[in-house]
């Protein structure tokens, strides 16, 4: 009785928001579309569970990936068609301010052709006052969303030396000016800005960015859309999660010890070595995030810890809460966090096979060095023949590396505002990372039918951080290949933490 309820109470609001979204047009149908294909494989479970059909685990996982791929192909639909609504809107704007314009150059013409003057043409007001007519068309402050005396002080900032200016079009609050890049971008970007300043007073932000046919524009938009920060509701969220957390990691190791610390707390003291281990991997790659980010002059919010039963933890989320200067500042806040947590994992995973001795605390079945190509092959580097025992026996630390390493390396997945999407777009641009991140989630969403783990990461991508990261003010200039190396070491390092063995490697390595 409580499934059907549960049932009709969805459909209801279903009907409910498509009712509200009608009037809206095309655009609200396909919003309403988004929420529809995630509430549908849930609506199919359980009509069919009240019916008395039962779907299978796999059953299931096909359903999640298939509205995870509509609700993405129906998210760029709906983008695109606001931006053609937007676009549709502006056109008919500037129709009507041109229509304006010849209508008043019209009306001045046939005055001057009949030899009236400016006074005996004037209308009058109720109160018999004359008024100067005047050509100036006001709508178009309205449609520039931005002061007219403003726009006017941005489009005289522009040279030949620097950024010579062919067009202007409005945007949101702000204004884009299109035309050609004269200097080289850092050079030019600072200049432009100083100009602003000087003109405008510290109001606007100016990007240099690439639109669409990937050519250099200025984007003129008001401070006042900056980033804001955390408000006090997010920030006990982010204290919520973080004791969550504690919870879980505590949870995970007393798993690893042999028993349910939830079902015998008394053994919480047996627990301790190895949550406090996974907790310093974690704060040391929130540390590096934060450190790096003081010492590049941006500020980030407070991380948002995701809890998770079988590893502790999958990391954190945090936000940038600055506008960066460029590309090679957010690869170097991005980079520095799984830099710091990677390198404590991989030393604890090494110290741990050093470790590792006969009759150590931990005995594991060898299938586990064959889940991963960097533990294993690390691991037949120390251990050596000990791997081709059935059991083998290591070193606490050796489980909390590896769970670090894990974390690590699901962060550094190339997608929308993980660390591994960001380091991707700030290499490759926004384009290429907006690529990456279809096609990894794509392929969390055939691993997640073996392994459930990837279909919950891929969930909390794709509802928490699918997104890219916002543009910095100077998007043209590309990080150095220094970066760019050091960026695809870390997405290899990735890769080989989370790609198993292969049967036959495994056997030609010894491992099993």
């Amino acid at each position: 009785m409580v499934t059907l309820l549960l049932f009709l109470t969805a459909i209801a609001l279903l009907v409910w928001g498509f009712n509200r979204a009608r009037p809206y047009g095309k655009i609200g149908i396909f919003a309403w579309l988004q929420s529809v294909v995630l509430m549908v494989p849930w609506l199919l479970f359980f009509g069919l569970f009240t019916l008395g059909v039962y779907l299978n685990l796999a059953g299931v996982l096909l359903l999640v990936v298939v509205s995870a791929g509509l609700y993405i192909y129906l998210g760029r639909r709906l983008r695109a068609m606001g931006q053609d609504e937007l676009m549709a809107q502006r056109l008919a704007a500037m129709v009507a301010t041109d229509e304006a314009k010849e209508a008043g150059q019209e009306t001045a013409d046939d005055t001057a052709s009949n030899g009236e003057t400016a006074e005996t043409s004037t209308p009058l007001d109720a109160n018999g006052s004359g008024h100067e007519h005047s050509t100036e068309v006001r709508p178009t402050v309205e449609v520039a969303s931005m002061p007219a005396a403003d726009l006017a002080a941005l489009e005289g900032i522009f040279g030949i030396d620097t950024f010579f200016r062919t067009e202007t079009v409005p945007y949101e609050q702000g204004a884009i000016f299109k035309g050609n890049l004269r200097g080289q971008p850092d050079a030019s970007l600072e200049q432009l800005s100083a100009l602003a300043e000087e003109r405008v007073g510290d109001t606007y932000r100016l990007f240099l960015i690439q639109d669409p046919s990937e050519k250099p524009v200025v984007v003129a938009l008001p401070k006042s859309v900056d980033p804001q920060p955390l408000t006090p509701l997010q920030k006990g969220l982010t204290a919520v999660l973080g004791i969550a957390t504690c919870l879980t990691c505590m949870e995970a190791s007393g798993i690893l010890l042999g028993f349910d610390l939830f079902a015998t707390p008394a053994k919480w003291p047996s627990v301790l070595p190895l949550t406090i281990g996974i907790l310093a991997i974690l704060i040391a790659h929130e540390l590096g995030h934060w450190v790096m980010a003081q010492q590049r002059g941006a500020k980030l919010s407070w991380p948002f810890f995701l809890p998770a039963w079988e590893i502790g933890s999958f990391g954190a989320l945090t936000r940038i809460e600055s506008v960066l200067p460029d590309r090679k500042t957010l690869f170097d806040i991005a980079f520095a966090g799984p830099a710091a947590g990677g390198l404590l994992s991989f030393g604890m995973l090494l110290l741990g096979l050093v470790l590792s001795h006969p009759g150590s605390q931990f005995q594991i079945p060898v299938e586990f060095f064959q889940g991963s190509v960097l533990v294993g092959a690390l691991a037949k580097g120390v251990l050596g023949a000990a791997l081709s025992e059935p059991l083998v026996d290591v070193h606490p630390l050796t489980i909390v590396g590896w769970l670090g390493l894990v974390i690590t390396a699901l962060n550094l997945l190339p997608a929308g505002q993980l660390d591994g999407g960001r380091i991707v777009q700030a290499i490759y641009g926004r384009k290429t990372a907006g690529r990456a991140t279809v096609i990894t989630l794509i392929i969390l969403a055939i691993a997640s039918l073996a392994n459930p783990l990837a279909l919950y990461w891929a969930a909390l991508i794709l509802f928490l951080q699918r997104n890219l990261e916002r543009p910095a003010l100077n998007e043209l200039t590309e990080p150095d290949d220094a970066r760019a190396a050091l960026g695809l070491l870390a997405l290899f390092l990735a890769l080989a933490a989370l790609l198993p063995l292969t049967p036959g490697l495994a056997g030609r390595l010894g491992i099993g």
